[in-house]
């Protein structure tokens, strides 16, 4: 029997949008984990962006009271960013530079690049990538995709909100630009 969540796994898979590395093979995300249209009872607005730590969940809220929920991760202890934003940029298959925060925090894991990385499948960035902006000043905080579906749910990295690449997917087709993003 297909299952739902079989189905849209492999909907995802076969158009080319679900992760790809070698971490990635294999995994099936768990339904829970899966976006869907929510009733939440926040007073956010209508194209907005919300994200909740607490609950690893990003809201794209498509009328009063009524959501597209994705599960997400968010950035470990001491490195989530609360704040208000709005979406600036938006860029498919993105580069990536670490911050030199990042770098002086890892040397080990960043500093070989410093100079950057091209977009692809073993970006850090992922397919997708929302960039967070405060007034003109560009933050460094992306709602970005990763090749780690695994770190869904849980607070592992350095500030940045991750999503599945075929749900940032998703998400980077209905968010337009000056967007506003709430990380609560």
């Amino acid at each position: 029997m297909i299952t739902r969540r079989h189905f849209l796994n492999t909907a995802a898979a076969s158009a080319g949008l679900a992760a790809t590395s070698a971490s990635a093979q294999g995994f099936l995300i768990p339904e829970s984990q899966l976006p869907r249209v929510v009733r939440i009872d926040r007073d956010y607005a209508t194209g907005e962006v919300h994200v909740e730590p607490g609950s690893f969940k990003l809201y794209w809220m498509l009328g009063p009271g009524l959501a597209m929920e994705y599960s997400v991760g968010i950035g470990r202890q001491g490195l989530y960013e609360s704040g208000d934003f709005i979406i600036r940029v938006k860029k498919e298959w993105p580069s990536w530079t670490p911050t030199p925060d990042m770098i002086e925090r890892s040397p080990e894991s960043y500093a070989q690049y410093a100079d950057g990385m091209p977009g692809g499948v073993e970006n850090p960035l992922g397919a997708r990538a929302l960039y967070l902006f405060s007034g003109q000043r560009d933050t460094f905080l992306r709602i970005h995709g990763t090749n780690a579906p695994r770190t869904i749910g849980s607070a592992v990295s350095n500030g940045c909100v991750r999503l599945v690449n075929s749900h940032i997917t998703d998400l980077y087709n209905r968010v337009p630009l000056n967007t506003r993003a709430v990380l609560h």
